[in-house]
């Protein structure tokens, strides 16, 4: 169990490594995009800024609701142990106990806390 946890942790250290924006501190808007398979331009519509906000990666709103999705990126990769299936499952699948949505929908409209009381009632065993 412990080395199955090591192995999980070391699958989303270096997914979160990869998102850098190099020689910042900061999530590269650019490379999270491409993490997710969208263009720059949509990402803002996932993160709900401005497209021009995207221009300055520093941006402490556009950092926030980066650091977001890959705080709950982070928990499904947990749970699946895999980074492109937990990507796939947060931009794809929806959740029927919120009408349908998928997670990146309820990201963005700010409902964080519910999609990871969610994914911790599946690792729970609470639903199929």
């Amino acid at each position: 169990m412990a080395h199955a946890q090591l192995a999980h942790s070391t699958v989303i250290s270096g997914f979160v490594d990869s998102l850098q924006e190099p020689r910042t501190p900061y999530i590269s808007p650019k490379r999270l995009s491409q993490a997710l398979g969208v263009k720059v331009a949509n990402l803002a519509q996932l993160t709900g800024v401005h497209r021009n906000t995207l221009r300055n990666p520093s941006s402490e709103r556009l950092q926030g609701r980066m650091r977001e999705m890959v705080k709950v990126i982070s928990a499904a990769t947990e749970l699946t142990g895999d980074v492109d299936k937990a990507i796939y499952w947060y931009r794809n699948e929806p959740i029927a106990d919120y009408s349908h949505r998928t997670a990146a929908e309820l990201v963005a409209d700010g409902q964080v806390e519910a999609v990871l009381a969610f994914i911790r009632d599946l690792e729970n065993g609470a639903r199929g």
